[in-house]
């Protein structure tokens, strides 16, 4: 004999909608990826102006959450046209060899509340490498279209660009970069 409540109640568990992780889209006109390193007695900064990626949030269960980022090595900038053409030579990041830096998320972690460890493989000149990224979740809102919907992140991480296959002119040029990510995303 069948239970009918049972039968209903697996009805309607099955009709309720799954709760779904939430896909961003990085808005890079809103956004900044950044480096700093250290040239002679002081620092250099520089940014790339052409990038994207996905972030997927988990809400229910962050550890399910992911990052995948691929960065257009030729738009760096660091607003000098002749140290961007240093840059992007065999020196440096040999853009036409070497012509994007990804991060392809493989963990994340839940620290602090709106505090995260995201591990991921990062590829920088032709290497892959294992680091974690501390990311700080800088919340939601709507967007500026009606019916649109943001969300914010923020992190940094230091490398050795001598791990990476980089280590022209060490150490008048730092081998420690800082990376640093200001990021808002759509919500797709």
């Amino acid at each position: 004999m069948i239970n009918r409540s049972l039968v209903s109640a697996l009805a309607i568990v099955m009709a309720l909608p799954a709760f779904a992780a939430d896909t961003y889209k990085i808005d890079a006109v809103h956004s900044e990826v950044s480096f700093r390193v250290r040239h002679l007695v002081s620092k250099t900064s520089g940014r790339f102006a052409k990038y994207d990626g996905t972030i997927v949030v988990d809400n229910a269960n962050l550890s399910k959450s992911s990052v995948n980022v691929t960065i257009d090595a030729a738009s760096l900038t660091t607003d000098n046209a002749g140290r961007d053409k240093h840059l992007s030579s065999p020196d440096f990041f040999d853009v036409a060899k070497y012509p994007t830096l990804t991060f392809v998320s493989t963990s994340v972690k839940e620290g602090a509340k709106g505090k995260l460890e995201v591990t991921g493989a990062f590829t920088l000149h032709g290497v892959t490498k294992t680091i974690t990224i501390p990311v700080t979740s800088l919340g939601t809102s709507a967007g500026m279209k009606p019916g649109t919907f943001v969300a914010g992140f923020e992190g940094k991480v230091d490398i050795k660009r001598s791990e990476y296959g980089m280590s022209t002119y060490i150490p008048a040029v730092g081998d420690e970069v800082e990376i640093s990510l200001n990021i808002e995303a759509d919500k797709q």
